[in-house]
């Protein structure tokens, strides 16, 4: 993004909202995949597939929703750095955006994070700092920022405020822009995760402020404060553990994450997210990221209480990003076998329920409206 030395930083701004924007034009809605449950023909199943965005994965409408939000409040100027605390998912979209605009990028992420997404970052422009303390990722992010004269995006404050929750494409209204031809266009459910919490409350407020009476409902994985978090209030809440399912859950309370906006919680075992991800490998055709496998398998509670109660309707599901992130980890039998987590036994029971229609005891814990 080449500039004259005359140009003013009102100048250079102009110039990078047009970038940002004309990269959105390009850019298609992402689609909406029916999985049929033959076991449950009254209750249709959908996929929100995020993975097909520019840079693979649903955190790309964030990282647009906050170089604009920080574009606008004057924030960014030509030749800083960036930098951000992430997993990977949203670095992977950050630094995507960054090289846009010619702008320094560096993720601070935790040792862990799949090769896969550290290769896509750097594939992007951007430079990996690594975190020795999960924990500590936020403070450590700041302080690097400081220390380079950048700026901190700081996705777990600024999440749920970036998003224009109202409409502006954002994933709810798209959502439901692309449901109204469907049998049942306003969905019951509408199953996603939180890890800053900024979809969680796009979703939530984008639903009472159109009136409608579908419900949000958020699925945590092991090690995450975020259930506890929701069942109690309590914002102090601290886990010693990060996640193994990247992308979602948090060791601590963050500022985006609203429980005032979620209906219902699920906590999903590690080994059913894995086991979700081996039938959606086959349903699906094609590999999805872990997280889609908590999300998967936290619907299943609630479509068997449909199913039970009668009801006729539908479900939707994000699908956060593709399975080719994740080749070492979730589809690697040596990485599962090194977490102790054989997913045969939890796989047999997706099964058993969605295609035999088989009644389950869902190994999870259910709050609100997933109860």
């Amino acid at each position: 993004m080449n500039a004259s030395h005359r140009d003013t930083p009102r100048d250079w701004s102009r110039r990078a909202f047009g970038i940002i924007e004309a990269d959105f034009n390009r850019s298609s809605d992402t689609h909406l995949v029916p999985l049929p449950l033959p076991a449950f023909p009254d209750i249709h199943l959908y996929f929100k597939d995020e993975s097909s965005h520019p840079s693979g994965s649903l955190k790309h409408r964030l990282a647009r929703s906050l170089f604009l939000y920080a574009l606008s409040n004057g924030w960014l100027s030509e030749g800083m750095t960036v930098v951000e605390a992430s997993s990977g998912s949203t670095a992977v979209s950050e630094a995507y955006f960054a090289r846009l605009l010619g702008l320094r990028f560096v993720a601070v992420i935790p040792r862990g994070t799949s090769e896969e997404k550290v290769a896509r970052i750097r594939f992007h422009s951007g430079e990996v700092h690594w975190a020795e303390d999960t924990g500590q990722l936020v403070e450590e992010s700041a302080a690097l920022a400081s220390r380079l004269g950048g700026h901190f995006m700081d996705q777990f404050t600024y999440a749920e405020r970036a998003t224009d929750w109202r409409g502006n494409n954002n994933i709810a209204e798209t959502i439901f822009q692309q449901m109204r031809r469907e049998p049942h266009p306003e969905p019951a459910f509408v199953v996603c995760g939180a890890g800053t919490g900024g979809t969680s409350a796009t979703l939530g407020r984008y639903v009472r402020y159109r009136g409608h009476e579908t419900r949000i409902v958020v699925a945590d994985p092991e090690r995450s404060v975020t259930f506890d978090h929701f069942v109690t209030g309590d914002p102090s809440i601290r886990s010693g553990e990060s996640t193994r399912i990247e992308g979602i859950g948090r060791p601590r309370v963050e500022r985006s994450f609203l429980r005032s906006v979620v209906d219902g919680m699920v906590r999903v075992p590690d080994v059913c997210s894995l086991a979700a991800l081996d039938h959606l490998e086959s349903a699906l055709g094609r590999r999805v990221g872990g997280s889609t496998g908590t999300l998967f398998h936290g619907a299943l509670p609630l479509i068997q209480r449909m199913a039970e109660r009668g009801e006729r309707g539908s479900v939707v599901v994000l699908l956060c990003d593709g399975g080719e992130r994740y080749t070492r980890t979730y589809y690697s039998s040596e990485w599962r076998r090194s977490q102790g987590l054989d997913a045969s036994d939890a796989l047999g029971r997706i099964r058993s329920f969605l295609i035999e229609g088989r009644s389950q005891q869902w190994p999870v814990q259910t709050a609100g409206w997933a109860a």
